[in-house]
């Protein structure tokens, strides 16, 4: 198991990165957490930790809501990743990572090609949004990048995507966190210990973020979502 000051780090770059994009802690804190435990066992810890961060957006971000985007990817997501968090307790990961990875860099790609389109702003969108990132956050942990793919289209206010992409992903995590104890995947001791420090500490990258992203001008705050978007597809095409 890691040891519980490299969680307590982790976990303040992931918080701070996962806010700062929209796409929650899970993007940086799974791919580590799998080196030291059990697939099953780091999803649920690092569904804790971005269940806590869900919080944490709508908390500093709540000054901005989009209802329709909230229902239309909440409740197709909230199905979705019971699926997923029901299929993870029962297989193993699949080529599927390499595939989103790819998604996510051809999806960049689109957008530097055709600056002014993305995903069509329809109910959609949204509803397919919601269910395929429901689906691989229940089965992988990392169903923020999807959302931010498809959040993306709508070209929202940073602070309306942020709040928007947190309380959705609330709704998400809360199903597929039950999922799991329902599963009886369970924290060791030493682990309860890293997660009681990690979840404050979760605050204090989230509010990092904030300060930063009240500096950074909505005109290039696109421009950073895709970066990270293309980022991430990387990795995951590459080491799966």
């Amino acid at each position: 198991m890691a040891p519980a000051l490299w969680l307590c780090l982790l976990t303040l770059v992931a918080s701070g990165i996962g806010t700062a994009t929209g796409f929650g802690t899970s993007t940086v804190m799974i791919p580590v957490m799998t080196l030291f435990a059990p697939m099953p066992v780091a999803l649920l810890f690092v569904g804790i930790v971005h269940l806590f961060g869900d919080i944490w957006k709508v908390i500093l971000f709540r000054r901005g809501i989009n209802w329709k985007l909230v229902l239309g990817f909440g409740l197709s997501g909230i199905a979705a990743s019971f699926l997923g968090a029901s299929l993870s307790i029962y297989a193993e990961a699949l080529p599927l990572k390499r595939i989103l990875g790819a998604f996510l860099i051809l999806y960049v790609v689109y957008l530097l090609l055709n600056r002014e389109r993305a995903l069509p702003q329809t109910h959609g969108t949204a509803v397919c949004g919601g269910a395929l990132s429901g689906l691989l956050a229940g089965f992988f942990g990392v169903g923020g990048t999807v959302r931010g793919a498809f959040l993306t289209a709508f070209n929202l206010p940073k602070e309306v995507y942020l709040f928007t992409s947190g309380l959705i992903a609330l709704l998400i995590d809360v199903t597929r966190v039950s999922r799991y104890l329902w599963g009886d995947t369970r924290l060791g001791e030493d682990l309860l210990l890293a997660l009681a420090v990690s979840i404050p500490i979760s605050f204090i990258g989230a509010y990092l973020a904030k300060r930063f992203l009240d500096k950074l001008p909505q005109k290039f705050f696109r421009v950073f979502v895709g970066a990270f978007l293309a980022l991430v597809g990387g990795k995951l095409l590459i080491w799966g």
